[in-house]
């Protein structure tokens, strides 16, 4: 196994056949450069997971804990997504933290039994349930009464729940480097999952949503969805396995930031938006997209724009950020924006512009802080905003 750090600027030389370097290359994880007879690999930027390549394991650490990624990753998505649904996790290594995660919130949610639920079928029967298809009926047996075109709901474990369940469980099995006593776990639960359909392949992952008979499957589920869009396993040549796990740490962090902002302003007025669309000059010739923008009476009134970066050894951040960030203000007519970035430790600064009432503020968010303190974090940011965010505010 080669293991490499994220973001590292050396990484590290090995011989590798055709299919694996051509792999690598298309994975997205590593850049993988020809050196001689050998290659030499190196993690692509801000990019972290696991590859296994035809029998070769390349694995890309996260600065941060893994089940703090997976906390990360499970907030974008949905902010009921708990600490504890990935927290105290002791598998080792990347592949074994994500099954275990998996593994342990599928227990729970199976603990009172597989879910029931309701879905529609069409059939052809020669004893009516439900209702007729008429049309379906006439056009495929004009003047015949039988059999009959129907359509009726059945009450089945092959609903959308275990579906995705499933479909994220044989994924973890498929694997490498799962513990085998994980492994074991993982396939009784597949065992428990008897009668219901496998996803079919390239198909989008069933639909769901959350309401009071299924709580007991929204933590399973959100961790489901994470390994299934985040991961991929196929057979290559000659029989051999490939298989990823890759996530964008650039957009993870961005997501994440944007989600908790949003929740964190629910309670006031206005909307929040993400990728909020803006023009640059009077033409509409230049557009841009904001981060995050809240907005009342549908005016602007506070940017935030997050950066997967870390502060210099000196303590600043690079000068084109504000620039960028200024442009918004200046763009939107806002006073008030936030530069969010990743750190080692909680902190703010604050520019304001020369002849201007614009006020630039650099926010640094301490990921090596429990899931709960990292929300209170971008939640202290929200409060911050709120002068700005009074509806008499104008520039």
């Amino acid at each position: 196994m080669i293991v490499l750090q994220e973001n590292a600027r050396t990484g590290t030389v090995v011989s590798l056949t055709p299919s694996q370097a051509d792999y690598l290359s298309k994975s997205g994880l590593v850049e993988v450069r020809p050196n001689g007879r050998t290659f030499a690999l190196a993690p692509k930027a801000k990019r972290v997971g696991a590859v296994h390549a035809y029998g070769l394991d390349i694995v890309v650490t996260p600065k941060v804990s893994i089940p703090r990624l997976l906390f990360m990753v499970g907030y974008a998505i949905n902010p009921g997504f708990l600490p504890e649904d990935v927290e105290g996790v002791e598998a080792a290594g990347l592949w074994s933290i994500v099954a275990e995660t998996l593994c342990r919130n599928a227990e729970r949610a199976l603990r009172r039994g597989v879910l029931h639920g309701y879905t529609t079928e069409h059939a052809t029967s020669t004893v009516i349930r439900g209702r007729i298809r008429v049309g379906d009926q006439i056009s495929k047996r004009p003047g015949r009464l039988t059999p009959v075109e129907i359509t009726h709901d059945m009450f089945t474990v092959d609903i959308a729940e275990n579906r995705l369940l499933r479909a994220a469980i044989i994924r973890m099995l498929t694997v490498p480097r799962v513990n085998g006593s994980i492994r074991n776990r993982l396939q009784h639960l597949l065992n428990r999952l008897t009668g219901v359909s496998p996803l079919a392949r390239a198909a989008s992952l069933p639909r769901w949503r959350p309401h009071r008979l299924n709580a007991p499957y929204h933590a399973a589920l959100r961790i489901a969805e994470l390994v299934l869009n985040a991961g991929s396993f196929e057979v290559g040549e000659n029989g051999l396995s490939i298989a990823s796990f890759i996530v964008n740490m650039e957009k993870v962090f961005e997501d994440f930031v944007t989600t908790a902002l949003t929740e964190a302003w629910r309670s006031i007025p206005g909307r929040t938006e993400r990728q909020y669309p803006a023009k640059l000059d009077t033409d509409g010739a230049v557009s841009m997209n904001v981060d995050v923008v809240h907005l009342v009476d549908d005016m602007p009134r506070v940017i935030v724009d997050a950066k997967y970066k870390l502060e210099s050894t000196s303590g600043r951040y690079p000068n084109t950020d504000l620039y960028q960030v200024l442009t918004y203000c200046i763009a939107l007519r806002v006073d008030r924006a936030w530069l969010v970035y990743a750190g080692d430790k909680a902190n703010a600064k604050s520019h304001n512009v020369l002849n201007s009432p614009i006020t630039i503020t650099t926010y640094a968010l301490d990921l090596g802080a429990p899931p709960q303190d990292l929300v209170g974090q971008v939640e202290r940011l929200a409060r911050a905003s709120l002068p700005a965010l009074s509806p008499h505010t104008t520039t």
